[in-house]
């Protein structure tokens, strides 16, 4: 992965977060993240990741962030100054469910 990649990467996340936590409103007592973004090669698209804790509320806040892409995207183009704009596709991290699930496995042990 080239240098400018991972700066995307990194801006994307941080810009997202910022977005994510001003402009959407999530049902109580739930914690939303972005785990990670990944530019493709072009910077055309970006798959962002998001983990939502508890875990029952993930299905509900992915769909609606879902619904929501197209005004995340409007804002988002706004903040960064660069071209092309990445255009972003929200999928929920599973790496973060499976890890807990590994955790609990072992400390059962």
């Amino acid at each position: 992965m080239t240098e400018r990649i991972l700066r995307v990467n990194q801006l994307l996340k941080k810009e997202l977060s910022s977005i994510l936590s001003r402009e959407i409103v999530f049902p109580d007592n739930c914690l939303v993240s972005i785990s990670r973004a990944e530019a493709t090669p072009n910077l055309q698209q970006a798959r962002i990741y998001i983990t939502v804790f508890p875990a029952d509320k993930k299905q509900e806040v992915i769909a609606s962030l879902q619904r929501r892409v197209y005004n995340i995207q409007q804002q988002l183009n706004k903040r960064l100054k660069m071209r092309p704009v990445p255009r972003i596709e929200i999928r929920a991290d599973e790496g973060e469910l499976k890890a807990q699930r590994i955790r609990e496995i072992l400390d059962s042990l």
